[in-house]
């Protein structure tokens, strides 16, 4: 186990945030193409999961937590910082991505904590299902889900409801929001007080652009599930937010958009550039923390690089 006691200074984090997704200056990547799912091996630049940067504080300490597309992204940061906070964490992924997954384990093992790697589509519902109950079996217990996984597709030609196929609305309904379902329905028996429910929805619900139509449909209807399960669960003590990150480097991006909207990936935030998932962890943290968030449910957390969440 090593050690993380250095806690970085700010301006030191948002200088290494900046120098990933910058280039001369201008918000800039290189073109590069994969298919999906998409693996972080081949990017350039590799993202920042807060492998050198995340200094834990017991603020999870003792809990289990279950995060879906935990492998890579915003899923491996939200991971290494859970793990990093004192919890136990399984992630689901599909086979495809075990190269990436197999790293998620070894910053969660790094960080002195059990990893539970859970392989399969959670388009089966039997399958999603099923990562809830692995997940107690051996952790023994479940206090936070993290609904993080999902699916978009930017390259149709042509753009906007004419290359929207059956096909493809069917795997973004069922990956995004379905399977959502199925694992809170699951999870709901298990979670007790002062548990946490996180859903991931995006930018996109609250801006959302004519190639990634579908994609977007999925996040709006997610912030509505969020505040209609916050007020389901919330007698039970069981708190239900949502993240929605804005443009972050991340495999999914890469695996599913054409190769030249790198070139200026992230420029329309205030900010100036795209976000590091390192950047998102935080949001996670504190949503997922019984004492810091003891009383935010139903709300919507953006980390957009000063894009508007409302």
């Amino acid at each position: 186990m090593t050690e993380h006691t250095d806690q970085p200074l700010p301006s030191e984090i948002a200088e290494r945030a900046r120098a990933l997704s910058t280039r001369d200056g201008e918000p800039s990547f290189p073109a590069q193409d994969q298919q999906p799912p998409g693996l972080t091996a081949p990017m350039q630049p590799i993202p920042d999961h807060g492998e050198s940067s995340y200094v834990g504080h017991g603020r999870l300490q003792g809990l289990s937590a279950l995060i879906t597309g935990g492998d890579s992204g915003i899923g491996r940061a939200v991971a290494i910082a859970y793990a990093r906070e004192g919890a136990d964490v399984a992630i689901s992924y599909l086979p495809e991505e075990q190269e990436d997954a197999e790293q998620t384990r070894h910053w969660i093992e790094e960080a002195g904590r059990r990893a539970l790697l859970l392989p399969g589509d959670i388009r089966d519902e039997q399958l999603a299902r099923s990562l809830v109950t692995r997940t107690v079996e051996e952790h023994g217990r479940l206090d936070i889900l993290v609904n993080n996984a999902a699916f978009q597709w930017g390259r149709a030609e042509p753009k906007g409801l004419e290359g929207i196929t059956s096909e493809r609305l069917h795997r973004t309904l069922t990956t995004n929001l379905e399977a959502l379902f199925w694992i809170t329905h699951e999870a709901a028996p298990h979670l007790g007080d002062g548990a946490s429910i996180i859903n991931c929805s995006s930018i996109q619900s609250y801006d959302p652009s004519v190639p990634l139509m579908d994609y977007a449909a999925t996040k709006a209807a997610i912030n509505n599930v969020t505040v209609n399960l916050a007020a389901d669960l919330g007698p039970r003590g069981i708190r239900v937010n949502a993240v929605a990150p804005g443009p972050i480097w991340t495999p999914l991006n890469v695996a599913t958009r054409v190769s030249d909207d790198y070139v200026e990936f992230g420029a329309n935030t205030p900010l100036g550039r795209a976000g590091q998932p390192s950047e998102v962890a935080g949001a996670f943290v504190f949503l997922a923390s019984p004492s810091e968030a003891s009383y935010v449910s139903g709300t919507v957390l953006g980390v957009t690089g000063g894009r508007p969440v409302f």
